[in-house]
C-alpha cells in the first residue's frame, strides 16, 4: 500500500503540473478591457471599449428599472469602469462583477430606455480592438424631425433684430413666404476620431468645430439664409449620415470643414474641394481623400451591410445622372469660397481641387469640402488655435457663401425674389412730357413689341410717371 501510495503520488504531481500549467496558459489568453470612453450625442449616447484583442459579447436590456447588460466573454478589465463619468447621458450607474468565474458582467442603469447597438472594430493606425456599443434614444429620428430647421425666410424686422432664436416666425410680409437657403455645416472628425493631430497635440476635431460654430453663428444673422450645424458636439457621425443629415435638412449646399496634415511640417495654405468623379486632381489631393475617407474605421461605424444599405447605394448609382449639375455648383462655390479665403490666408491652391471624398457623394446637394490650413505645420496650427483667426476664417467662408448666392439664389428663395426685384427696378423707365413708345424703344436700344409685351400694353398711349419695365436681350 505505502509502494502504490508513492506511486499514486509520483504520478500526480506531473498531472497537477500540467494542470497548472494550462490554467496559466488560460489565464493570460483572458481578454483585457485596458480602457472606456464614453462620447454623448443629441440622439444617442457612444460607450467604447478598448480591447488588447476581440471578444465575443452579450448584449441584452432589462425593465422596471431599466437597465442594459454587456456580458463579455473571458474578460478582465484594467480599467475601473465603474468610475466612468456619466454626466451628460441616460446612464446614472455603471456595475461589474465576475460572471462564471472568468466572465465579466457590466450593467448600466438607465434613467430611460434606450435602443442598444454593439459592434467590434479592428484595430487601425489610431486604436487597438474595440468593442462599440451605442445607446440610441427611442424617438431620435423624430425628435430630430421636429427640430428640422423652418425654411421660411426672415422678414425685414427678424433680419433685423439679429435675434439668436432658432425658431423663426412665418412671414407675413408682402413678399409672400420666401424661403430662407439652407447652409449644412460639417465639422470633420469628432469623438473616436481626432482627426489630424498637429504640434503640442492640438486635434482637428477641435479647432473645425470652433470653426464651424462661427460659421454657423454668422449665417444665422443674414437675411436669407438657414445654418445647420451637423455635428453640434464632441462625438463622431459617419460619413455616409452626415450626407443623409443635410439631405433630411434640406440643405441648398453642404460644407465640410477640416485641417489639412501632411507627412512633411512644410506644406501651408488653404484649399477648397469638390468631388472627382474621374480621380483627384493632384497627388496631394489623393492622399488627402484617402485619409479624410478612412475617418470610418476610427471613428467607429458598423461595418456589416444590410439591405438598407443596399438599397441606399442602388439609389446612389441610380441618383450618379444627376451628378452633373450639382457637380458644376460645386465648384462655383468653391472658387467663390476659395477667393475669400484667400484674403485671411494663403492658399495652397489657386483653383478649387476635386478628389473622391465620402462626405462630398452627395448626387442632389452641392458640397465642397475645406482644408482651412495645415495642422502640421507649426505657424497654422498656432493659428487655428486662435479665437480671434477662426473668426475671421469662419467670416471668409460667409462671404463667399453669400457672394454666390446673390448671383445664383435658389429660384424659390428670399434672395431670388429679391434679386428680380432689383433687376426689373433697375430695368425700369418712368415716362416723362413728350415721351412717345417709340421713341423709347429708340433710346432703349430694343423694339417696340417687346416693350408691349413686357407690359402688357394694349395701345401705345403713354402717362407721365408711368412706369416702364424694359426688357434687355
Amino acid at each position: 500500500m505505502a509502494l502504490f501510495s508513492s506511486l499514486s503520488k509520483s504520478r500526480a504531481l506531473p498531472i497537477l503540473a500540467f494542470a497548472g500549467v494550462m490554467l496559466s496558459a488560460l489565464t493570460a489568453q483572458a481578454a483585457s478591457i485596458k480602457n472606456v470612453r464614453i462620447w454623448p450625442a443629441p440622439d444617442h449616447t457612444r460607450l467604447v471599449f478598448d480591447l488588447d484583442k476581440p471578444t465575443e459579447h452579450k448584449v441584452f436590456s432589462l425593465s422596471n428599472p431599466n437597465r442594459l447588460v454587456i456580458d463579455l466573454d473571458g474578460m478582465k478589465s484594467e480599467y475601473d469602469i465603474d468610475t466612468l463619468p456619466v454626466k451628460d447621458t441616460p446612464i446614472s450607474n455603471i456595475r461589474t462583477a465576475v460572471k462564471n468565474g472568468q466572465d465579466l458582467r457590466v450593467v448600466l442603469d438607465l434613467k430611460r430606455a434606450v435602443q442598444p447597438r454593439s459592434f467590434l472594430l479592428k484595430p487601425n493606425k489610431q486604436y487597438g480592438d474595440r468593442l462599440v456599443i451605442d445607446l440610441v434614444y427611442q424617438g431620435a429620428e423624430a425628435e430630430a424631425q421636429k427640430t428640422a430647421p423652418k425654411v421660411v425666410a426672415k422678414t425685414e424686422t427678424q433680419s433685423n433684430s439679429r435675434t439668436n432664436s432658432p425658431k423663426a416666425t412665418p412671414s407675413t410680409s408682402t413678399t409672400g413666404e420666401k424661403r430662407d437657403i439652407i447652409i449644412a455645416i460639417d465639422a470633420g472628425h469628432g469623438g473616436e476620431d481626432p482627426g489630424a493631430i498637429g504640434p503640442n497635440r492640438v486635434r482637428e476635431k477641435t479647432v473645425v468645430l470652433a470653426i464651424a460654430k462661427k460659421v454657423e453663428q454668422l449665417l444665422r444673422n443674414e437675411r436669407g439664409f438657414k445654418p445647420v450645424l451637423i455635428r453640434t458636439g464632441d462625438y463622431y457621425i459617419g460619413l455616409r449620415d452626415r450626407t443623409e443629415r443635410a439631405r433630411k435638412y434640406r440643405a441648398d449646399l453642404l460644407i465640410s470643414i477640416h485641417a489639412d496634415a501632411y507627412r512633411d511640417h512644410r506644406p501651408m495654405g488653404s484649399s477648397v474641394f469638390a468631388l472627382s468623379q474621374r480621380g483627384a486632381t493632384s497627388e496631394t489631393a489623393r492622399w488627402l481623400a484617402d485619409s479624410e475617407n478612412s475617418a470610418d474605421l476610427i471613428g467607429g461605424v458598423d461595418g456589416a451591410l444590410s439591405l438598407d444599405d443596399k438599397d441606399r447605394v442602388l439609389a446612389e448609382v441610380l441618383l450618379d445622372l444627376t451628378m452633373t449639375a450639382t457637380l458644376s455648383d460645386s465648384l462655383k462655390v468653391g472658387q467663390s469660397v476659395l477667393g475669400s479665403i484667400g484674403n485671411v490666408n494663403k492658399l495652397h491652391k489657386k483653383e478649387v481641387e476635386q478628389a473622391a471624398f465620402m462626405v462630398l457623394k452627395s448626387p442632389d446637394i452641392p458640397s465642397i469640402l475645406i482644408e482651412t490650413g495645415f495642422i502640421s505645420n507649426p505657424q497654422e496650427a498656432k493659428n487655428l488655435q486662435n479665437t480671434a483667426y477662426q473668426r475671421k476664417m469662419a467670416h471668409s467662408i460667409v462671404q463667399g457663401i453669400q457672394a454666390h448666392f446673390k448671383k445664383n439664389p435658389p429660384p424659390d428663395s428670399l434672395l431670388a425674389y429679391e434679386k428680380k426685384r432689383k433687376e426689373a427696378e433697375n430695368n425700369a423707365y418712368v415716362v416723362s412730357r413728350g415721351d412717345t413708345l417709340s421713341a423709347i424703344a429708340y433710346r432703349q436700344k430694343v423694339s417696340v413689341d417687346k416693350i408691349r409685351k413686357a407690359n402688357n400694353l394694349r395701345s401705345d398711349t403713354l402717362f407721365v410717371g408711368q412706369r416702364l419695365h424694359i426688357p434687355r436681350s
